[in-house]
């Protein structure tokens, strides 16, 4: 973009823009291009010189902490993926002791294929499953360990100097629907992900709500029948003992309750044997989905009646299967809630892409970085002195 379109949309004169941009080329964080636009016959002046991010100004990493698997994303100063890998990890063994290394090491070797040193690398933010702790920077509990209160931001700092971020995935789903349509989703919202877990996201008053320590909205593991079905936390009667896959797959099998969700072959594959079976009119099956959707309403019950959102996003592999939920859903909404409080919401059924956590990521990784050059700007422009009495 040129300065003079800078300009127009700013609405700064020509001399602000041209400082300022001045400041932007000397840190590095832009560069400028001769603009290919043929000139008018009769234009006077050289040609129009663009502007653009420069994308090599730093990096930041996005990973993806999920079951057996260590997801990386290089991204440059425009916000652009360059590289991408997948590193495998036993979840089974993975603990505090042993994970923060494992993951250290999967950065190191990720950073020399792509050919980026590690000082170049201004951030590291992680999406995890499970009960993240944001401030104290480690996963109480995940899926993906079989241990408690893994150390993450801690240990990457240390090894590598940058600056550290951890957040639930559902959290940065959250974020990446603000960034790509804030239009839509700004505000008060909730985004509710039903797949190997159920997860939650809040948006409230138009700012990503994580709670005191980084664990607000941990819509899985509110309790919804006391004593109930066992839990992959460990509990009974967790909401995501009725809604995640290894739930849905218990329900269908006529397993018991208290059947160790360990012991349950479900994830992608068995979730969508259960959904042909559905299709196929299998009474199991269609009885397991409408029974979930019952005790997603009722989920959805109270989180409409304690916060108010003015739109409900519902995500995840499950959504396959919303068809066979949406009836049930309607039922335990319905008969958990006044019309009053129920006709006051918006709900988007969105197909699943694993895409939106890394573009959380990213948008968050973006918008710090732009404060943390805004800030240092601030503090290297000299102080003003005292006002001149203008003749």
């Amino acid at each position: 973009m040129a300065r003079i379109d800078l300009g127009q949309i700013t609405r700064l004169s020509p001399a602000t823009v041209t400082a300022i941009t001045s400041d932007l080329l000397d840190q590095g964080l832009i560069i400028s291009l001769e603009s290919e636009e043929p000139k008018a016959p009769q234009a006077r002046g050289r040609p129009r010189t663009l502007l653009k991010l420069n994308p090599e100004a730093v990096y930041t990493i996005g990973v993806r902490l999920a079951v057996n698997a260590i997801d990386l994303s290089l991204v440059n100063f425009a916000g652009e993926v360059i590289k991408e890998a997948r590193s495998r990890f036993d979840t089974a063994t993975a603990d505090a002791t042993s994970f923060p290394a494992t993951l250290i090491n999967a950065i190191r070797e990720f950073l020399q294929e792509a050919g980026v040193s590690v000082s170049r690398v201004r951030e590291i933010g992680v999406a995890a499953q499970g009960v993240v702790e944001t401030e104290t920077g480690m996963v109480a509990w995940s899926p993906a360990f079989a241990g408690r209160k893994i150390p993450i931001v801690g240990p990457l700092h240390d090894a590598f100097g940058a600056e550290c971020y951890i957040s639930n995935d559902t959290n940065m789903i959250t974020e990446a629907l603000h960034w790509s349509d804030p239009n839509r989703y700004s505000g008060t919202f909730a985004v509710i992900m039903l797949d190997y877990g159920v997860g939650m996201g809040l948006y409230l008053n138009n700012q990503l709500f994580s709670g005191a320590s980084g664990t607000a909205a941990e819509f899985g593991h509110a309790n919804h029948i006391p004593g109930g079905a066992l839990c992959r936390c460990g509990k009974r009667g967790c909401l995501e003992a009725y809604l995640a896959d290894y739930a849905l797959v218990r329900a269908a099998s006529h397993l018991p309750e208290d059947t160790n969700p360990i012991t349950i072959r479900a994830g992608v594959s068995g979730l969508g044997r259960l959904i042909e079976l559905a299709g196929s009119g299998d009474d199991a099956a269609c009885k397991a989905f409408h029974d979930a959707g019952r005790v997603l309403g009722y989920g959805l019950a109270r989180v409409i009646a304690m916060i108010d959102p003015k739109r409900v996003v519902l995500t995840g592999a499950a959504m396959r299967a919303f068809a066979f939920m949406e009836k049930g859903m309607w039922e335990g909404l319905e008969e958990a809630l006044v019309a009053d409080l129920r006709n006051n919401f918006s709900l988007d059924v969105m197909p699943w892409n694993e895409n939106f956590i890394r573009s959380g990521l990213i948008a968050q990784s973006m918008e710090r970085l732009d404060k943390d050059f805004l800030g240092a700007a601030s503090e290297a422009s000299p102080k003003p002195g005292p006002e001149k009495e203008t003749v």
